[in-house]
């Protein structure tokens, strides 16, 4: 007799140690996991950062009070945060500063997005395509791998935006260049554990190519590891832009990137300090919430974690 979802309880049911279709085991799996990241409440809490970004770069039209970009320098010049109806203050061209933060909350997600976008895909085909291969080809990757990891971040991006010119797109550009060879050791090493098992092989006797088996059954395996390490470097990538931006590599002028602002409220951080903590503390809390969200991942994702 078929059990369904219908004839027992919808917990059971995902939980069942015998599920009868895929769907029933993914679904299950994914219980499991979230089973595991809600128990997290430092995890639950770095989630709940992140989306309230999401909403605020969603809804920045609605929740801005003023023009991000234009600003009023006869009256409203470095005034200090709740006055004149400018919560966090105004920097020194009248521009509200709480404002610029909502609508730079929408270059934060595009830089993070896109880099991963870029360099999280480079980094697993690198790294699932090494680790299977072996030989020469894995020798090759890897040495070219190295070289990339032989250069601290932030040096690499600068000399990558020195030669692009300065700009936004050649910044996200940058670092994604030189955000893949971390993600390409992690798809190897988890390769290197799977190419020979006897899930592999079964595979191989049914006939399947090295593109299909890399493809359809390696990459799926790697993706836990490399989606936690996306999270955790998404406060790399923040800090790494807004360094770009600080040092006027990244968005330019008088787009409201936060490094940006930052660079720009330098000049009066001991009598006017707001315009510059402002900024870094947006930087501070979103890092933090992508680095708790992170750590919650880890453990929900972790395979003796999850069989407890």
């Amino acid at each position: 007799m078929t059990t369904t979802a219908s004839k027992i309880p919808l917990r059971q049911w995902l939980l069942s140690d015998r599920p009868q279709s895929r769907r029933q085991a993914r679904l299950g799996r994914l219980y499991v996991i979230w089973r595991q990241f809600s128990a997290n409440r430092l995890a639950l809490l770095g989630l709940g950062m992140i989306l309230a970004l999401i909403l605020i770069a969603i809804f920045a039209n609605l929740l801005a009070t003023h023009n991000p970009v234009q600003g009023d320098l006869a009256g409203s010049r470095l005034l200090p945060p709740g006055s004149s109806g400018f919560w966090l203050g105004t920097d020194d061209q009248g521009r509200d500063i709480y404002s610029r933060l909502i609508y730079g909350s929408r270059l934060t997600l595009m830089v993070v997005v896109l880099v991963a976008i870029i360099a999280a895909p480079i980094g697993l085909i690198v790294g699932t395509v090494s680790g299977y291969a072996g030989g020469w080809v894995d020798a090759v990757l890897m040495r070219i791998t190295d070289i990339f990891l032989a250069f601290p971040k932030l040096v690499l991006a600068l000399a990558l935006v020195a030669a692009l010119g300065p700009g936004i797109e050649n910044a996200i550009l940058a670092i994604a260049v030189t955000s893949w060879p971390p993600y390409a050791r992690i798809a190897r090493a988890e390769t290197m554990t799977f190419r020979n098992s006897d899930y592999i092989s079964a595979v191989k006797l049914m006939g399947a190519s090295p593109f299909r088996i890399v493809l359809r059954h390696i990459m799926p395996l790697c993706l836990s590891s490399l989606i936690v390490r996306v999270t955790l470097d998404m406060a790399g990538i923040i800090l790494t832009a807004a360094g770009l931006g600080f040092l006027g590599l990244g968005a330019q002028p008088p787009l409201p990137e936060w490094g940006a602002m930052i660079a720009d409220g330098r000049r009066f951080i001991l009598d006017q300090w707001w315009v510059a903590a402002m900024p870094g503390f947006a930087i501070l809390l979103v890092s933090l919430g992508f680095n708790l969200l992170g750590d919650g991942l880890r453990d929900a994702l972790d395979p003796k974690e999850a069989g407890q």
